[in-house]
């Protein structure tokens, strides 16, 4: 049975962090990932089929909107000890993998999902110029198995209108998927 999100209240400030990025090496703080016009903060996983699923959608997110101001970073918060394959030479190996242009950052405490209410993989967050929450939820509403063409509709639609007129729909649906495997 997938997770649903627990949709942080809209208007919360972005919690801050500071994580080690598995491929650079480097420490990244929120102000590091910020975008000038945006911030998407993903919460992801190296064996989750739902993230696997929708994995090559989120770079082509961060392809097509990276360039138009909006800043990416992807999370992964589970427990390494009962899930190895997410450790972070396997993340920085599935980043190189699959192609990310956005850090792959490492919460080996948990604090990190916890400031965030993140409860599933994956978990969509975007944040606006003033890293206020404008959107949590979905990419879009398809899933493994249920045929519906992947597309990245809701994120889209969010970071079109925050870099638009600014006013995201509040119509925001959680998304589902494996729960975060917390200690």
């Amino acid at each position: 049975m997938p997770t649903p999100s627990a949709m942080l209240p809209l208007g919360t400030l972005a919690p801050d962090f500071q994580l080690p990025d598995t491929v650079s090496g480097q420490n990244l703080s929120l102000a590091d990932v910020r975008g000038r016009q945006a911030t998407v903060v993903m919460f992801t996983c190296n064996h989750c089929p739902y993230v696997k699923h929708v994995e090559s959608e989120m770079v082509r997110l961060a392809a097509d909107y990276q360039p138009r101001g909006v800043g990416f970073a992807a999370i992964s918060s589970n427990d390494v000890t009962r899930y190895p394959e997410d450790g972070p030479a396997e993340m920085a190996e599935v980043a190189r993998q699959q192609g990310y242009t956005f850090p792959y950052l490492y919460d080996e405490s948990q604090d990190v999902a916890r400031a965030y209410s993140a409860a599933c993989t994956p978990d969509f967050y975007v944040f606006d110029e003033q890293l206020r929450c404008v959107y949590r939820g979905r990419l879009d509403d398809s899933t493994p198995g249920n045929k519906k063409p992947l597309s990245g509709a809701d994120l889209r639609a969010a970071l079109d209108a925050v870099l638009g007129d600014g006013v995201v729909s509040g119509d925001q649906f959680p998304s589902y998927g494996c729960s975060i495997k917390f200690r």
